[in-house]
């Protein structure tokens, strides 16, 4: 019986075949021998939250664009096939045609968040590809990163050939264009990785090389040639109008995470929040034009059938053309095809646009505030007053909601006890606003959720120098807020949730970790972590024995207050934003100082070198 008479057989008994058939709505089909490059796009994670992933689609589309390419489509098959795969020694394949992933020519991984990082181990090790870079042989694929992790990539240094760091529509056709090139001429593989990280954006990691001090902190990081760039500049699309977008993306046959048209807006965010990664990697701010939006809308609409249509940006309320987009859209609703508006400011216009487009009843408003205090929340620079949020939460009890969900964060550099009992406080005062409403004119109860995350210092944003806290101190952080909530007037009207200790402690180590936790990961793998984003799979005893076992502490990662002048393992990466920009919103933060957004005034973040977007707006 061959591989793929077996597999079909095998698909039959495990939960949701569907996830790994493929030849849903919109798939691309070529023949395989008329291309030259064939590329297997993976997410590693399972399918349903893959396929909400509008970046994929994106690059799905656009390399299948190309005649001589062919791309396909690969994710972290499910418990129950990894371990048949596994004990059948059958490879993994791609969802297109059923090919063994191996015999690709490109393995492309998406990097959306540290906790998938063993699930990255899983799909080479199922695609029996060597787990480590330097052992592939040169009929391997090569295996590319890209996505928002690759801003500190080095944790995976050890596994990847080649990183693509920045937005892919700039430098794929020219990295395409050299493997080809390079092949017809019979180069190895390593003649194209020299060649590559020529190109902007692309870091080949075995082409540098690291050493240490004695405690530990990086004494150097340098390429081991001189035609190697020292720094990797990040890549980044300014035109968004005219550029691509999936006009017929991938509609699945069961239920995605995210089952709707996702229409992205926008790029980049003008608040600059302290704790921000994508708020400064993404900078400069940058919007499709709303012509282009609309039509987009309505073409994709009718080649998915769809019956939802999401806004996707960091802060919808900022584009400038959002109104008219808006009224737009509530046309669809009369053919029956809902609208979901995210990362929208509540305020009088986003509750006008909201009560057209929802069900008032059902839904719930959503703050972020992060902080409870006005002195916590000028220090993460969030821009929001109390005032603001009492303000926004009158309006919205007026117009009918009464369910409003609160998000918070626990262990923010400068936080103090008080800052912490002030979430409660903060909770109750909205709660009290809601019964300052006249009894008959109320919608029901007032429900309040508050949740609090922990925060997690991440590269390239004013607060990657900061210490975090061991376990223990996040949940007594969390015991503080619960101690509080509990004294509150309205207590029977808030709920409190908060988020997992073990899991942000892992975070916290692999978002500005270095190459030694390589050892770690693989060690971690090999005992069985998976899918650790997912609450029931996550096992924090296996993830601290791989610790021990490779003598790394996680002490030297996560308590430390990183000094100013000390090299950070992500510091050959120009994300866009300088050095000296992010010094100055630490000190700012120490100060309580708040920079104003970049629409009111241009904080000199260096983004203005890109010559477009918002910071043109500053120029005269």
């Amino acid at each position: 019986m061959n591989e793929l008479a077996l597999s079909d057989e095998i698909l039959m008994s495990v939960d949701k075949p569907a996830r790994y058939i493929g030849n849903e709505v919109n798939i691309i089909k070529k023949n395989p021998g008329d291309v030259a490059i064939r590329f297997a796009m993976c997410f590693p994670d399972v399918y349903e939250i893959g396929m909400s992933h509008l970046g994929i689609q994106i690059l799905y589309d656009m390399f299948n664009q190309r005649d001589d390419v062919y791309c396909e489509r690969v994710y972290s098959p499910w418990v129950d096939l990894h371990k048949i795969l596994k004990q059948e020694r059958i490879p993994l394949f791609t969802l297109e045609t059923q090919s063994p992933v191996r015999d690709m020519d490109f393995l492309g991984i998406t990097i959306q968040y540290e906790m998938c990082y063993t699930n990255i181990l899983q799909i080479l090790d199922l695609s029996q590809i060597p787990l480590l870079a330097h052992m592939r042989a040169e009929e391997d694929p090569l295996v590319i990163g890209g996505g928002p992790c690759t801003y500190n990539p080095e944790p995976l240094a050890d596994f990847f050939d080649l990183f693509y760091i920045g937005e892919g529509e700039t430098q794929y056709d020219a990295l395409f264009d050299l493997y080809k090139s390079v092949r017809e001429r019979g180069g190895t593989r390593q003649e194209f990785l020299r060649a590559a990280c020529q190109i902007p954006g692309i870091y080949v990691p075995s082409l540098y090389e690291v050493s240490y001090n004695e405690d530990g902190t990086i004494r150097s990081f340098a390429p081991k040639y001189a035609d190697v760039p020292p720094i990797v500049r990040k890549e980044i699309q300014m035109d968004l109008t005219d550029t691509l977008y999936p006009r017929k993306p991938l509609v699945p046959y069961i239920k995605a995470t995210q089952d709707r048209v996702v229409l992205e807006i926008q790029r980049g965010c003008i608040r600059g929040c302290r704790f921000c990664q994508a708020g400064m990697i993404y900078r400069p701010t940058r919007e499709r034009e709303v012509g282009m939006l609309k039509e987009c809308a309505r073409e994709m609409l009718e080649s998915t059938g769809h019956e939802e249509i999401s806004l996707s940006s960091l802060s919808s309320s900022d584009y400038s053309q959002l109104a008219e987009l808006i009224n737009y859209l509530i046309g669809f609703k009369e053919k029956g095809v809902n609208i979901s508006l995210p990362s929208l400011r509540i305020d009088a216009f986003s509750l006008d646009v909201m009560s057209k487009v929802q069900d008032v009843r059902k839904s719930s408003l959503t703050f972020a505030p992060e902080a409870g205090s006005q002195r916590l929340r000028n220090v993460i620079n969030k821009g929001l007053t109390e005032e603001v949020i009492l303000e926004g939460a009158g309006l919205a009890f007026a117009g009918g909601w009464q369910k409003v969900k609160l998000y918070f964060m626990l262990g923010l550099p400068t936080e103090t006890e008080e800052d912490m009992r002030e979430i409660p406080r903060l909770a109750e005062k909205i709660a009290r606003r809601y019964y300052e409403i006249p009894k008959d004119q109320r919608n029901g109860k007032c429900q309040i959720t508050i949740s609090t995350s922990f925060f997690v210092p991440k590269p390239f944003t004013p607060f990657q120098w900061a210490a975090m806290y061991a376990k223990e101190e996040y949940l007594a952080r969390a015991r503080i807020v619960n101690e509080e909530m509990k004294e509150q007037l309205n207590r029977k009207s808030l709920k409190y949730n908060w988020h997992e200790a073990d899991v942000t402690v892992l975070e916290g180590v692999f978002a500005r970790g270095d190459r030694r936790l390589g050892q770690v990961l693989q060690k971690a793998y090999e005992k069985g972590c998976i899918f650790d984003a997912w609450s029931e799979f996550f096992d924090n005893g296996k993830w601290m024995e791989a610790f021990r076992e490779c003598g790394i502490s996680i002490d030297f990662y996560n308590l430390r207050k990183r000094e100013l002048d000390e090299i950070l393992p992500w510091d050959f990466i120009d994300c866009g934003v300088s050095k000296s920009f992010l010094r100055r919103e630490w000190q700012h933060a120490q100060d309580g100082k708040v920079t104003p957004n970049c629409r009111m005034q241009c904080s000199g973040c260096g983004a203005a070198q890109f010559q477009g977007g918002v910071c043109l707006e500053h120029q005269d």
